[in-house]
């Protein structure tokens, strides 16, 4: 299959999920395309363009860092191709980790392929569903209370103070639009520094107060799911967590130094997953993170889930194989029932 991978740029990425996912894909034997946000090209009356760099066939490396430095160092040799030239489109980008000097990078990837999608290439995670869940936080907030801690929602200070009382004078706030921990904070008793910290929020945009969990203490555990299911490989599944080694940090976020291990998927972990996967599946989100602290789900990402570059370190499988296995069928059912199954069902197809 032709598969293009599309990252916030490719000379800044690091190597992740997405790094691990692609080389899956070479190894595998599949043409592989990575572009950047800001690499679409549209033309009237024509097919969406693409302006790529085209993994070549020779590549020799043993690691994945030696990998992804070939595919770095080829990026003076990119080639446009259309959308007719792609089986698969895979969104990997962070809109929220895009730099102020990058806001017209925040919702390009997406919409450029809502307009790919409408072309007959497989888009995932569909890219109307990703529209639709772009505030992830907020998307989390359609899934039943019951598995969700007490949160609010507001930019009034005074809605602030009063939920900060009803859970206990203990809150976590964090910018409602957000990630890898960034801005997060928690409030206790003493409310020390809260309209500082609520004013360097509001400045962003809606706030999001939960109310907090003791046992983050322990770390967080990230579940990836894949097709509304726990991802699997070999017997194992992908469940990792994630625990800071400073005992005043609360947040358990790898890229703020927070170590991963393995962990049991618990019955808790599993009533989590039953309840939200029938709406992952209904809106077409293939690949998804869920963050869990004991019974409650504190966070879901669907723009850009991370975790996989840590399983191999930690005694757990890559786990790429089964992700790309799951997007060769995807692409085979399309071509055996002619563009007949919509790409939101075909996203979480098994």
């Amino acid at each position: 299959m032709k598969i293009c991978f599309v990252i916030s740029a490719i000379e800044t990425e690091a190597i992740g999920t997405s790094v691990v996912i692609m080389k899956k894909a070479y190894e595998r034997g599949h043409a592989l395309y990575v572009m950047g946000v800001g690499d679409f090209i549209f033309k009237q009356d024509a097919p969406m363009s693409l302006r790529c760099t085209q993994v070549r066939k020779n590549l020799k490396y043993k690691t994945v860092e030696e990998f992804w430095t070939q595919v770095q160092e080829d990026t003076n040799k990119k080639t446009v191709i259309t959308s007719k030239d792609l089986d698969v489109l895979f969104l990997r980008n962070n809109p929220t980790e895009e730099t102020d000097d990058r806001r017209w990078a925040e919702h390009s990837a997406i919409a450029f392929a809502r307009m790919i999608q409408q072309e007959d290439v497989l888009v995932l995670n569909d890219a109307f569903a990703m529209s639709h869940a772009y505030i992830d936080k907020l998307y989390f907030e359609e899934l039943p209370s019951e598995i969700k801690p007490n949160s609010l929602i507001t930019r009034d200070i005074n809605d602030l103070l009063q939920f900060w009382e009803s859970v206990g004078k203990q809150m976590v706030l964090k910018p409602l639009e957000g990630s890898g921990g960034q801005n997060v904070y928690l409030i206790g008793e003493d409310k020390k520094n809260i309209h500082q910290i609520f004013e360097t929020l509001i400045s962003q945009g809606y706030v999001i107060a939960q109310e907090f969990l003791p046992e983050v203490s322990k770390g967080d555990v990230r579940v990836i799911l894949m097709n509304g299911k726990v991802l699997e490989e070999d017997g194992e599944k992908a469940v990792i967590r994630r625990l800071n080694k400073d005992k005043d940090e609360f947040r358990s976020n790898l890229s703020l130094g927070a170590t991963a291990k393995k962990a049991k998927y618990t019955k808790k972990m599993q009533h989590i997953v039953e309840v939200t996967a029938p709406k992952l599946i209904k809106d077409g989100l293939f690949f998804v993170g869920l963050d869990i602290v004991d019974d409650k789900l504190i966070e879901i990402n669907v723009l850009s889930p991370g975790g996989l570059d840590h399983c191999e370190e930690i005694g757990l499988p890559a786990f790429t194989t089964t992700v790309i296995e799951a997007i060769e069928r995807k692409v085979e059912y399309k071509k055996l029932y002619k563009n007949n199954i919509s790409n939101k069902v075909l996203a979480t197809m098994d």
